[in-house]
């Protein structure tokens, strides 16, 4: 349950403030009870057989791997580490918001999902980055074929997601209200100066560097690709489909969650009514599932990104691919780094 902020302001000041405060989490109960529920089912229902089936085609199908196949492969693991929690958050949001496996889990299923966010961030960002050194510097595509390059870029997303994350497994905490315990998420928790700082220094970094990084590496594909008479249509069509779901991602289910989720630490240090803390709330449990929503986009991602991918998956294309694949070896090199 979020503090009273009588600690934070002269509470004479604020009369009846610290009283409505004290009832927004439970008008809260009812909407959370009734939608996350359902979205994370939705989620897990398609995401987990669909990741299952992704890693399985990557590992035994698409041999030899290109670095776009080491990218989508990592990628398509933390989506599925993340899929494994979301069982836990079902029961948790349909009981009511009671949590009935202990502090370890409560920290560890939070942990997960921002880990699980910013590994995905910073995947679709080194994709974005190799996509722009073969369209865009074509003579460096010979390097960035080899494996070894894609291999460090993963490992070094695995290591930066950690660290960004690990702070939350101190930051996140757990509580007890009447006749149950809550797992709060990181703005609801504690230590509100401390949350801040970190929430601004992890958005920053994470989050909006790596949006610019995107917005660029695309917005320089598109107007090559537009440009050049030489270029292929096929290669103009796969590219601007790529952009477009890369950037739907990233400007639909990350920016509003970013946004509302430094909206809802500060008004936490505000003195504010209860229907605007609470109308915040609802703005920013909804921009929550949005984020978790980036798993159908990657879904989406693993079959623009590689025709191989889509006749690994559907034998029956292989056939009518054949005539083609002489093409589309000849330009695997811009169409898939």
């Amino acid at each position: 349950m979020n503090e009273p902020l009588d600690s934070l302001a002269n509470a004479s000041d604020f009369p009846d403030y610290g009283a409505a405060f004290g009832n927004c989490t439970d008008e809260k109960i009812p909407f959370k009870m009734h939608y996350l529920p359902i979205i994370y089912s939705i989620i897990f229902i398609v995401g987990f057989p669909g990741n299952a089936v992704a890693i399985s085609t990557y590992i035994f199908k698409m041999r030899p791997w290109k670095s776009s196949t080491i990218i989508m492969l990592n990628l398509a693991c933390t989506d599925l580490l993340y899929l494994t929690n979301l069982p836990f958050l079902i029961h948790y949001y349909a009981s009511g918001e009671n949590w009935i496996f202990g502090d370890f889990m409560c920290k560890f299923i939070r942990f997960g999902f921002h880990f699980n966010l910013y590994s995905s961030i910073l995947f679709l960002t080194c994709f974005s980055i190799f996509c722009y050194l073969v369209i865009i510097h074509p003579m460096s595509c010979f390097s960035i074929h080899t494996t070894r390059w894609a291999v460090a870029a993963c490992a070094v997303v695995w290591v930066i997601s950690l660290v960004a994350v690990m702070p939350m497994t101190f930051l996140i905490t757990s509580t007890s209200r009447t006749n149950r315990s809550a797992c709060l998420d990181l703005t609801s928790s504690d230590d509100l100066t401390t949350i801040k700082w970190y929430n601004l220094i992890l958005t920053a970094t994470t989050f909006c560097l790596p949006l610019v990084i995107v917005t660029l590496c695309y917005t320089t594909i598109i107007n090559t690709l537009t440009q050049g008479p030489q270029t292929q249509s096929c290669l103009k069509q796969k590219a601007r489909r790529l952009t477009i779901l890369l950037l739907i991602i990233f400007y639909i289910c990350f920016i509003p969650f970013h946004v509302l989720r430094v909206i809802r630490i500060e008004t936490r240090l505000l003195s504010i009514s209860c229907s605007v803390e609470n109308h915040i709330h609802a703005a920013y449990i909804v921009s929550r599932s949005l984020a978790a929503l980036n798993i159908f986009g990657n879904l989406l991602l693993y079959v623009v990104v590689s025709n191989n991918f889509q006749q690994a998956i559907c034998p029956s294309m292989r056939g009518k691919a054949s005539g083609t694949l002489e093409q589309t070896k000849r330009v695997s090199c811009s169409v898939n780094p």
